[in-house]
């Protein structure tokens, strides 16, 4: 096996992991629906068409959201009534009131492919798991003021080495494809690092979730490992990516 001697060359195979993980994902979204192999190459050929013809439309950027997210813009409220704020989206502590509404998101279907869907179904179990538990803090994400659209919080908070686990879902349906998700993580990772103060926000994503995996790259989230075979959903084993974010990282990217 050649030698890794550069920090250059770990980055490159973490980016080829992560490529290989998408380009096994979208294969097996392809046979699922029905394209057979000899149609897969034709898939391929026309990709390779669409770069040709829009190559002279893609931007310049680097890719990630600091172009677009400023820390010193968010509208941090956190001491008096504690919620903060960008554009249009606001977080705050999740209340008990608002556990029956994410009982009913989490009952959709689309869910079964994430690892949402292994939270608590029922209002009694949910209120315990989001709401008794010190380690775990999660909150409420709002749109347009007071529209209730779906939850972002951690797990496994370690005040010790300052780390903890980010976990999120947009449940009403008609607030998706906005752009909420993307406001709601920079407000959570705002939370995490610039009044937590905490050193490191790690994700877990499932192989098929190429979306969350590629709105999390965009904020420097680096990958970790491959946890192989590691969940158990819709009847089969799952693999899942492990991604991590530095405060110093978050820094140098979005307060600098």
């Amino acid at each position: 096996m050649e030698k890794i001697n550069n920090y250059d060359d770990i980055d490159k195979q973490k980016k080829d992991q992560i490529l290989k993980m998408v380009t096994n994902s979208f294969y097996k979204e392809l046979i699922n629906y029905g394209i057979n192999n000899s149609d897969i190459v034709t898939v391929s050929v026309n990709l390779l068409d669409h770069i040709t013809t829009h190559q002279k439309t893609m931007t310049n950027g680097n890719g990630y959201y600091n172009k677009i997210f400023k820390v010193n813009e968010v509208k941090d409220d956190w001491q008096n009534k504690q919620q903060i704020m960008f554009n249009e989206v606001k977080i705050k502590p999740l209340s008990a009131d608002l556990i029956p509404q994410v009982c009913i998101w989490l009952k959709n279907s689309e869910l079964g492919k994430t690892l949402i869907s292994l939270f608590p179904k029922e209002t009694l179990a949910l209120n315990e798991y989001f709401l008794n538990r010190s380690d775990r803090k999660y909150f409420s994400v709002y749109y347009q003021d007071d529209n209730f659209v779906g939850i972002i919080g951690a797990e496994n908070i370690d005040h010790n080495f300052k780390k903890l686990e980010m976990k999120k879902f947009v449940g009403a349906v008609e607030y998706r494809s906005k752009g909420i998700g993307k406001l709601a993580t920079f407000l959570f990772l705002y939370y995490s690092f610039n009044i937590l103060k905490f050193n490191k926000v790690f994700i877990h994503s499932v192989d098929t979730n190429i979306k969350n995996v590629n709105l999390n790259s965009k904020f420097g989230f680096e990958l970790e490992g491959i946890l192989y075979k590691d969940a158990y959903l819709n009847n089969s084993y799952r693999d899942v990516l492990r991604m991590g974010l530095l405060q110093n990282t978050w820094d140098n990217m979005f307060s600098g």
